[in-house]
């Protein structure tokens, strides 16, 4: 098959980009800077110079392939809701313009907050009244693409993707616990976060083209959840500092932003995804991932 990749130089998309390629697909990547394309180039890949704000020649991309993966989003968190609004009118114009032919587009949400204090399933479907994500209409509009004649699905990742690379919430504790001089957890750190390697992730992803069904949500979870408290754990001890309990009251003032995902109780299943897919997660857990140097380069272990 020839995928068009959306956010393929990113942390999960590049390895989603070498997943195809090693499965014997040919791929054209959406790419906005020379240096990525040439990488991409490199490994035998077409190129797309264009971006999200370009639906029209994110359309005519699509129509030129036998199926798409879109990974691709804007994380400037100022921005938060008009990127998902950018993203949703691009899923839209790639959904039209496979209309009717049966060939796949699979989008990306996450498990997070879908089903809080208890184990979410691939059945389950966030309540936008509840959930508040403005990422949650695309993930609506990409599933309705099935009653068009898309083959459409959702892969779901965990809130922890780790791997080499990683720059997401596990880094941003990090640098947290750096800047205050503790590592921390909320509550009695025993609330629960799904985690994944990348490369079983977009494994996930492969899979779902090439056998996944209309209107399905996959879940990337190899993990159901980790306690947090031992993330902060493995933190601490690799920096050589405390580890200290923060009341949900003190939680906000120490890790702004992140206190609302890092306090939050969100395990996941993925028996569905393994049992319809034939998937198998073969990556390192979370906390054997973490344990290494990668995520503390300047760091003595």
């Amino acid at each position: 098959m020839r995928v068009f990749v959306t956010g393929a130089t990113g942390f999960v998309g590049s390895a989603v980009v070498d997943d195809l390629l090693a499965a014997g697909h040919k791929v054209l990547a959406l790419v906005r800077s020379e240096a990525a394309a040439a990488t991409l180039a490199a490994l035998g890949v077409d190129i797309l110079h264009a971006s999200l704000e370009e639906p029209e020649r994110l359309a005519q991309a699509a129509a030129t392939c036998d199926g798409v993966i879109h990974t691709a989003f804007n994380h400037d968190f100022s921005r938060y809701a008009q990127n998902a609004v950018t993203e949703r009118h691009a899923v839209e114009a790639m959904g039209a313009a496979l209309a009717g032919s049966a060939r796949p587009l699979i989008g990306t949400t996450g498990v997070g907050l879908l089903a809080p204090g208890r184990v979410g399933t691939e059945d389950d479907m966030a309540d936008p009244a509840s959930h508040g994500s403005p990422r949650l209409p695309m993930e609506v509009m990409t599933l309705g693409l099935a009653a068009r004649g898309v083959r459409s699905s959702i892969v779901r990742l965990s809130p922890t993707v780790h791997g080499d690379g990683d720059h997401g919430f596990v880094p941003w504790l990090i640098r947290i616990a750096r800047e205050r001089g503790v590592s921390a957890y909320i509550g009695d750190g025993q609330n629960r976060w799904p985690a994944v390697h990348r490369l079983d992730a977009a494994r996930v992803y492969r899979l779902a083209l090439e056998q996944g069904t209309a209107g399905t949500c996959y879940h990337a979870v190899a993990e159901e959840g980790v306690p947090t408290r031992l993330i902060a754990e493995v933190i601490g001890r690799r920096l050589g500092l405390p580890v200290v309990a923060r009341s949900r009251e003190e939680a906000q003032e120490h890790f702004g932003f992140l206190a609302y995902f890092f306090g939050a109780d969100i395990p996941a299943s993925s028996a569905k995804t393994r049992a319809s897919l034939g998937w198998m997660p073969e990556g390192p857990g979370l906390i054997e991932d973490l344990d290494r140097n990668v995520y503390f380069p300047s760091v003595v272990a």
